[in-house]
């Protein structure tokens, strides 16, 4: 089969891939569901799940053409004699030695970092001093119809508040679903939970002075137009327990320890090196 041939049957596959569910053979390879959500995990530093969902989809169908088409590639590669060129030989030779030190370098470092040790005692001592730092803020669970004039939010604040309940709460995501200028609205105009300060002051003070299951009685202004709130949920400030961030801890105090080590082994290899 021709190259030419190849790439196009690839570009046909492409468009089915996602309905196997990731899994694809090229050539006789396999590429795997976990192939391509490792990829999509290293593009995106660990973060996939917080990209929007009407992205993912596209995101992963993204990935896939790109596994596929390196696959092609390597193919044809090895068909026409490119790994035995003198030009990927030594460049191959250049890019081994660069991963053998890279590699040497990173089992060294876990070797020595698996040698530091943080007692029980280390742990719940930071605990106990640090407290505050593991507090969860209190939070919301907000919704919002945003607007552009005044009037328009007293209009929706006027059709909304005779309401109670469920009523209030299904008529809100179906006014701000209709009504509202902002990115929320397609959702109904949800916010989901935030934190005290994470809202303009305006905002932010007039959704944590609410009571759950009600509505602002009069239109919110901010940058962005005039807001009429709705607030679901509120949770109150709590401290997580030892037990929910121990082991964060232990991470935190063995870096600490670690760097400490690092640094006497560090001018230990110097006095010995030859250095000039």
């Amino acid at each position: 089969m021709k190259t030419r041939t190849k790439i196009l049957s690839a570009i046909l596959l492409a468009g089915s891939l996602l309905n196997a569910q990731g899994l694809v053979t090229v050539n006789g390879v396999e590429i795997t569901q976990k192939d391509v959500d490792t990829e999509l995990m290293n593009a995106t530093q660990g973060r996939f799940n917080q990209v929007p969902a009407d992205k993912q989809a596209e995101f992963r169908k993204q990935v896939l053409d790109q596994l596929v088409a390196k696959e092609l590639v390597f193919a044809d590669a090895k068909e026409t004699g490119i790994l035995k060129s003198k030009e990927f030989e030594e460049e191959y030779e250049k890019v081994k030695e660069r991963i053998k030190k890279e590699l040497a370098i990173q089992v060294w470092q876990k070797k020595e970092l698996d040698k530091v040790v943080v007692s029980e005692k280390e742990l719940k001592e930071y605990y106990d001093k640090n407290k505050e730092e593991f507090n969860e803020k209190e939070s919301v669970h907000a919704r919002h119809i945003l607007v552009k004039t005044e009037e328009e939010a007293k209009i929706v604040i006027a059709e909304l508040k005779s309401l109670k309940g469920e009523a209030l709460k299904n008529k809100f995501i179906e006014t701000a679903t209709a009504k509202s200028t902002g990115p929320t609205g397609e959702k109904g105009g949800d916010l989901g939970y935030f934190a005290q300060g994470q809202m303009v002051p305006a905002f932010n003070d007039k959704v944590f002075s609410m009571e759950v299951g009600t509505i602002t009685a009069e239109p919110v202004q901010t940058q962005f137009g005039y807001h009429v709130i709705y607030l679901e949920d509120k949770k109150p400030e709590t401290a997580r327990a030892f037990t929910e961030v121990k082991s964060f801890i232990d991470q935190r105090l063995k870096m600490e320890k670690f760097k400490t080590v690092m640094k006497t082994k560090m001018e230990a290899l110097q006095k010995k090196a030859t250095i000039k």
